[in-house]
């Protein structure tokens, strides 16, 4: 019980209620102010009745001391004259001070969050605050007053006093921090209830005059009022039958003008019907509560009617042009393959007379705002249009063109033959046709195209007139009115989410009074300008967007057609190919000039075919080249006029063309390698080629091996007999040609002719002439250097004879490598060049490898030959130092020695050019020089004759190499180590 008491609100607070309302009566009975009574300095005992019964501990307040009067005015006043009135108000005042400061703890305490009766609940225990406190309950009166004895009873209800005490000195500071706004609410109180009895006095007095004004005035003005509210409403009624009447009139005069097809009559009738309809002159008329669906079907008929009317004009009128092309075609017309002959134009007079035609229609769909809607369905139908009649036209002429004869058998065997009179598909119709009937097809496919783009690039023209220039024509400012009610009606679209579905929504009536509203809210020019100009972008947007759908779609067919033949187009020949390539690129030209954009797709197929036919071309060389290099004798043939008139053609523009560009240049060559391709068929100088290949006898069959001598004077006596071959010239050097070398060329004059008619290919074509330079070069090095010709040609051996032929053919090579790396690199983009040009110069270098291994190989023949011929040096030596010798000719020894020497001579003088023959024999000369001076000098030579037939034998080598050409320059010619090996020897016998 001595804890201090939880913080509830309960019971006590409620039984205090009464008191505190009672002792509140009291002080308003008595006319006091509980806040005067608290802050009265001079209150005592007697004055307390509120404060707590056990308060007589408080000191008492003395009352004040009586002030002293005043004193005069100029009279002294000193601080000490104050001293006996703050004596005697001192403690007074210093408790008033400790009130106050204890009140603004109080605040501060419930600024803290802590009011009264929360420190009531803290200083009282929390059962007398229970909402079900009763002391008649044994168990809440035990816990109240568990104490037995009446002592322990006395102090507990001395405490329960204290309790009531602490809870009343709360109330009271509650009531003391609550007190000022209390009594200023008791003032206002009064202060409205002075006011409310005023305010009742005047309605009072208000409500009386108005009833005087009612009698008097405003009875009479009101019977006048309604009297002419009356007569409004009778002309109202009047005017409202009149505008029925007109609306009927004008609902018979719409369907007359729409059964007539008078659009312009018609939609003047609904502008101003859909006028009234926005305005409020026809609300509420029952009668016409169906006006508004009767005006869109109107609407709607009107835009049917010149939707049909505009696409007649467009797009109908083109089939009697596609009849008659198709039947030109049927009679076997002769047509040109260039476009520009059958270009399809309009004169002056035919355009004037169809933009007038077209005026009034193009007219009507800006005042409707359905010209950009139109336009879309014109998209569709045009492209639709054109691809049936592309369709039909190939339907039609498979009839005729599959009958026609074909001159080329190439792809003969993949043709496929309409048996069953048109049963099979026409895919496999198409190609079973051959190259030229396809061209033909494509021609009319090409005229058909043509006249529809026309048509509809006329059509472009003629709604970009009328939107953009029509300037001084009469229409102009019906178009300029038309355009405005149109862009209202755009906007109107849009703020509609786009949902042109019914007439309320988008009609152009309702964008006329939507017109005349923004012009009469502001006369907003820059809003309407800009609305124009919206619409304006879009009829022209959707304008260009169906000739480019246009063509887009022909470009489509094309390239269908030309995708259903795609695995015939790669095994064409070059000229078949480029017929249908250059019409195709001349159909690219004239359908993107029409439609102003690129053809992606059709442009992709033409490459991607044309790569297909560079590959299967160059598979197909490769295999060839490979054959014939396979059955390759490495013998020499004559060169037929065909190839040199090829080198010639390909290769002299150089110096014809100096002064002109490279693309000049480059067509000089490719017209004159034309030339040559059409003066003798390709596969007719194959075969002949082949056939002087198998035929040709070995014109040198001087082999290492010393069994061979006889069989080479044989061929030698033989060769004598016959005029010398005919070689390939170039720059002024002719050059000995086997079979595989003239196939070669050909190869690259058809490469270069792929490059110069393939522009966007030359890369690919650049990287296959690589190839193929690549594997001729390593493939003849493994046939001949390899000796790889042994096994699979079936020679017996690799002569010096064809290794002079290889090096001719290689040099040959090496030496127009240059002229074709600037014959195919004018049409390389300038981003392929830096690397293109590094794989030709290292097919060169390799070439030029090639050829120094060759020319090493005979080199290192004859260095062998000569090791053979020293081995057997000794025993001679020996031989003669044993037995006389009463020959005077030079020995075996040197004999063959020379005599094989003097047959490589003679081989290479014959075949290969003077500065590679010099080249070989300088280094013949030096291994000859330390071969034998080094042989010589290890011998032993005792007896007098060996030393004069050893110095016959030096004399007659050194009048052998004396004779052999070399670059080296020296007097004596080709002197070395052998003739300072004579003079240190045999000064005797030189002397002799």
């Amino acid at each position: 019980m001595d804890s201090k008491p939880s913080p509830s609100s309960g019971r006590y607070e409620n039984s205090k209620k009464p008191y505190l309302s009672k002792s509140v009566s009291d002080a308003n009975s008595h006319n006091q102010s509980l806040a005067s009574i608290l802050n009265n300095p001079h209150a005592g005992k007697s004055d307390g009745w509120w404060w707590p019964s056990n308060s007589s501990s408080l000191a008492v307040v003395p009352e004040f001391t009586p002030l002293n009067p005043l004193p005069k005015p100029g009279s002294d006043i000193a601080r000490t004259d104050f001293l006996p009135y703050i004596a005697s108000f001192s403690d007074p005042f210093a408790r008033f001070d400790d009130i106050q400061q204890h009140s603004k703890s109080s605040l501060l305490d419930d600024q803290n969050g802590e009011n009264a009766l929360v420190a009531c609940l803290r200083e009282v225990p929390s059962l007398y605050f229970k909402e079900d406190f009763q002391l008649e309950d044994g168990a809440t009166f035990k816990a109240a007053c568990p104490f037995r004895t009446a002592a322990e009873n006395l102090v507990m209800q001395e405490k329960l006093s204290q309790y009531l005490d602490v809870v009343e000195l709360h109330l009271v500071r509650e009531i003391s921090l609550r007190s000022s706004s209390f009594f200023e609410a008791q003032g206002q109180l009064e202060d409205l209830n002075s006011k409310i009895v005023e305010g009742c006095k005047r309605i009072r007095e208000l409500k009386e005059t108005i009833r005087l004004l009612d009698t008097n005035l405003v009875g009479p003005a009101r019977k006048l009022q309604e009297l002419n509210v009356k007569r409004s409403d009778l002309v109202a009624l009047q005017n409202k039958l009149k505008l029925i009447i007109y609306v009927n009139q004008a609902l018979s005069t719409l369907n007359l003008l729409v059964a007539s097809a008078d659009c312009a009559g018609a939609l003047d009738v609904t502008d101003d019907l859909q006028h009234l309809l926005d305005g409020d002159e026809l609300a509420g008329l029952h009668c016409f509560r169906h006006l508004r669906d009767e005006l869109a079907t109107s609407i709607d008929s009107i835009n049917s009617i010149l939707s049909a009317e505009f696409l007649r004009i467009t797009i109908q009128e083109t089939g009697n042009m596609d009849a008659a092309i198709t039947s030109k075609f049927k009679a076997r017309a002769t047509i040109a393959i260039s476009g520009e002959g059958h270009e399809a134009k309009l004169d002056e007079e035919e355009t004037s007379n169809f933009r007038d035609r077209l005026l009034p229609f193009v007219i009507g769909l800006l005042r409707t705002a359905k010209l950009p809607a139109v336009l879309r369905i014109y998209r569709d139908t045009l492209t639709a249009d054109m691809k049936t009649a592309i369709k039909t036209a190939v339907e039609e002429l498979l009839h005729v063109l599959v009958a026609q004869p074909s001159d080329s058998d190439f792809v003969a065997g993949e043709r496929v033959a309409d048996t069953d009179g048109g049963s099979s598909s026409l895919a496999s119709r198409l190609r079973s046709l051959a190259p030229e009937s396809f061209v033909q097809l494509l021609k009319a496919i090409f005229m058909i195209v043509q006249v529809h783009l026309v048509q509809a690039s006329e059509v472009k023209k003629t709604i970009e007139w009328i939107i953009c220039h029509l300037d001084d024509h009469y229409a102009a400012d019906s178009v300029a009115a038309a355009i405005a009610l149109g862009a209202a009606a755009a906007e109107t679209a849009s703020e509609s989410d786009g949902q042109i579905t019914t007439f309320s929504q988008f009609s152009p009536p309702s964008n006329f009074s939507r017109l005349f509203s923004i012009q009469e809210k502001g006369n907003d020019a820059t809003t309407m300008s800009n609305l124009s100009r919206i619409f304006r972008a879009d009829i022209l947007r959707e304008n260009t967007e169906a000739v480019f759908a246009a063509c887009d779609a022909a470009h489509g067919r094309w390239a269908k057609i030309l995708g259903v033949r795609a695995p015939l187009h790669s095994k064409l020949r070059l000229q078949e190919f480029l017929n249908i390539y250059n019409i195709t690129q001349e159909f690219i030209t004239a359908t993107e000039k029409i439609g102003g954009r690129l053809g992606y797709s059709i442009r992709g197929t033409i490459q991607s075919q044309a790569k297909a036919f560079v590959d299967f071309q160059h598979e197909s060389r490769m295999a060839k080249l490979k054959a014939i290099l396979d059955q390759e004798n490495w013998a020499e043939i004559d060169v037929p006029d065909e190839f040199q008139t090829i080198v010639t053609a390909l290769f002299s523009s150089k110096s014809e063309t100096s002064g002109h560009a490279d693309d000049d240049s480059a067509d000089t060559a490719t017209s004159k390698t034309e030339v040559v391709r059409n003066s003798s068929d390709p596969s007719m100088v194959d075969a002949g080629l082949l056939n002087i290949s198998h035929n040709t006898e070995p014109t040198d069959s001087t082999s290492t091996h010393p069994d061979n001598t006889a069989q080479s004077n044989d061929m030698k006596s033989r060769e004598r007999g016959r005029s010398s071959p005919r070689m390939l010239s170039f720059g002024g050097v002719a050059y000995h040609m086997v079979n595989c070398g003239l196939i070669l060329v050909k190869m690259l004059s058809e490469y270069i002719d792929m490059n110069n008619s393939l522009t966007g290919l030359s890369s690919e074509v650049v990287h296959r002439v690589v190839d193929i330079l690549k594997f001729f070069n390593t493939r003849t090095c493994q046939l001949v250097l390899g000796a790889g010709a042994m096994q699979v040609s079936g020679l017996k051996s690799i002569t010096s004879k064809h290794l002079a032929l290889t090096s001719q053919v290689i040099s040959f090579i090496y030496t127009i490598i240059p002229e074709i790396k600037r014959i195919l690199f004018l049409r390389v983009p300038e981003t392929h060049k830096g690397l293109l040009m590094l794989e030709v110069d290292r097919v060169a270098q390799d070439y030029k490898v090639h050829r120094d291994e060759i020319h090493s190989k005979l080199v290192q023949i004859m260095r062998e030959r000569l090791l053979v011929h020293l081995r057997s040096l000794p025993q001679i030596v020996e031989s003669l130092n044993r037995q006389e010798d009463t020959d005077s000719q030079p020995s075996q020894f040197a004999c063959s020695i020379t005599k094989e020497v003097g047959l490589l001579q003679r081989v290479l003088c014959r075949t290969l050019h003077e500065v590679d023959v010099q080249a070989i024999f300088r280094q013949v000369v030096i291994i000859f020089h330390s071969q034998i001076s080094e042989a010589f000098s290890r011998l032993d030579i005792s007896s007098q004759q060996a030393r004069q037939r050893v110095y016959r034998d030096v004399q007659h080598l050194l009048g052998c190499i004396r004779s052999l050409p070399s670059d080296i320059k020296s007097n004596p010619p080709n002197w070395g180590q052998l003739d300072e090996f004579l003079e240190q020897n045999f000064d005797a016998e030189a002397s002799q």
